[in-house]
């Protein structure tokens, strides 16, 4: 099978806690991988590990090809090219348009098109997640659903082969994260990316991901599809389909 992610008995410690023990996770091309866990468990630590921003203390990381746990700084370039990463506040530039936001993005990247080509670019973008008539506003006019689909037109900007969702859903209401968790299945379909999903919300996993891991206690404790899980009869696995869906 064509792994994009292979990570193997990945452990990281803080002073004297551990907060990964021994993470093995496969990942093929063009999944969606949800990742659940109790809050502080380790799921964004994870996450910045894949990406060379932390390193861990031991265990193997392979990220598309490369080494993550001593990579090069051409493979952490090459890897960051590759990588989307979706923040779960945005992290829009407050005193940029738009406009201005995902163009800066571009002039970043190794995009080496004109000015007409980037400004085409931010526009097929924008098309994509049904912001174009949004592109010369500022952050502080943008709704929380809006920033969210700023923020992965920025991601989608740089045409990566992984995603990495911090929380897509957080802080909306359940119309819009409605919209945002099909616009995550439309984003994989039209641009055939992987992606792994950090999150809390019980209906973003069961409408985005083909399979869900649950971490506790520094390892994966279990994982299987939606629906596998939520027939568990383990008490503990049961917590985390209490909430009413949508």
């Amino acid at each position: 099978m064509d792994y994009v992610i292979e990570i193997e008995n990945l452990k990281k410690t803080f002073e004297d806690k551990e907060i990964l023990k021994g993470i093995n996770l496969h990942l093929p091309r063009e999944e969606n991988l949800a990742v659940c866990g109790k809050s502080g468990i380790g799921k964004t630590v994870l996450i910045k590990c894949m990406v060379g921003l932390m390193q861990p203390d031991s265990g193997k990381i392979n990220v598309l090809g490369k080494d993550m746990m001593n990579p090069s700084l051409k493979d952490l370039e090459f890897i960051r090219r590759k990588i989307g990463f979706v923040f779960q506040g945005s992290a829009l530039y407050d005193s940029m348009s738009v406009r201005e936001n995902l163009s800066f993005t571009l002039k970043r990247s190794t995009f080496s098109g004109s000015k007409t080509a980037i400004a085409e670019r931010v526009e097929e973008v924008l098309e994509s997640v049904g912001l174009v008539d949004a592109i010369d506003k500022m952050p502080a006019e943008l709704s929380g659903g809006m920033k969210k689909r700023v923020g992965l037109a920025r991601t989608l900007i740089k045409s990566p082969e992984i995603i990495l969702y911090d929380e897509p859903t957080t802080g909306l209401d359940p119309a819009t994260s409605m919209e945002i968790n099909e616009m995550i299945l439309d984003v994989r379909k039209s641009n055939k990316v992987t992606s792994v999903i950090i999150t809390h919300d019980m209906n973003c996993v069961r409408m985005t991901s083909d399979r869900m891991l649950i971490i506790h206690d520094g390892l994966i404790y279990t994982e299987g599809t939606f629906e596998q899980l939520k027939s568990s009869d383990d008490p503990w696995i049961s917590s985390f389909f209490n909430k009413k869906e949508e």
